[in-house]
């Protein structure tokens, strides 16, 4: 069966579950601000958590579920975790929400 005129240019369903997946755990405004301090470079949780006004702790567990998605990647400097950005897509998510839904 072939493709109609008005889905030929659609995007295919796996990208869209990708896209969704992502969206539904950067549905947080709190993972958005991460997310937006870490497009300046890597950076250890106590930053990340004192930037978000946030206790380490808490922080960790937003940090642990970007990563689980693959969205974030850390590496370890003796106790401290650094966390940084692993997705090419999230700078770009974060300029559309400028664009789109900034000031």
């Amino acid at each position: 069966m072939g493709m109609s005129k008005e889905t030929a240019n659609l995007l295919p369903e796996a990208v869209l579950s990708q896209a969704a997946e992502c969206l539904r755990v950067m549905a947080h405004p709190l993972r958005l601000r991460m997310v937006e301090i870490l497009m300046q470079g890597g950076r250890p949780v106590h930053e990340i958590a004192r930037l978000c006004d946030l206790s380490p702790a808490q922080a960790c567990g937003h940090l642990r579920l970007l990563k689980g998605q693959g969205l974030l990647g850390s590496s370890r400097n003796g106790r401290r975790v650094y966390y940084s950005i692993a997705s090419p897509q999230l700078p770009g998510l974060i300029r559309c929400i400028r664009k789109n839904c900034g000031e």
